[in-house]
């Protein structure tokens, strides 16, 4: 019986230490878009460490995800404070969902008011999805792949 896409992708979540970009990019490729109201909601955020320095950035600042209140009204950056509550990330501003071809697919993704950064989202589970970060300003970094998990 072979691996699905989602059962690969759920596997590499579980992993720690380095995670071959190529590996994740084959497996994001194989995946199901999802729509923007699909996204509404609070999620705790997941980093794979590829080695791209947002992954580092994200950790040190001890990121907590993402809340999508509406399509127009998104914290593209959640934080965790010290007791454990989760804060918007004043510094990053707001984000917006809209539908954008990545990749070959047309799928939801999130625009940052502030910084020329696009995350293009695709469906793992009914609480699981899949980003794919394309940053203008280290584009010869790569691309940054995290995920997210549903909350509420």
């Amino acid at each position: 019986m072979s691996t699905t896409p989602e059962q690969k992708l759920v596997e590499l979540t579980k992993r720690t230490g380095h995670i071959d970009e190529a590996k994740i990019t084959a497996v994001y490729d194989q995946l199901k878009p999802v729509t923007r109201e699909f996204l509404l909601g609070e999620w705790k955020g997941g980093s794979f460490d590829t080695g791209h320095s947002t992954h580092k950035l994200l950790e040190t600042n001890n990121w907590a995800g993402k809340n999508f209140r509406s399509v127009d009204d998104v914290d593209p950056i959640v934080l965790y404070e010290e007791e454990g509550k989760r804060v918007w990330c004043e510094q990053y501003g707001h984000a917006q969902l809209r539908e954008v071809k990545y990749r070959g697919i047309v799928s939801a993704a999130m625009i940052y008011d502030n910084f020329p950064i696009i995350d293009t989202f695709r469906y793992v589970s009914h609480d699981v999805v899949v980003g794919a970060m394309d940053n203008k300003l280290t584009p010869d970094e790569g691309t940054y792949f995290f995920y997210l998990t549903k909350i509420k």
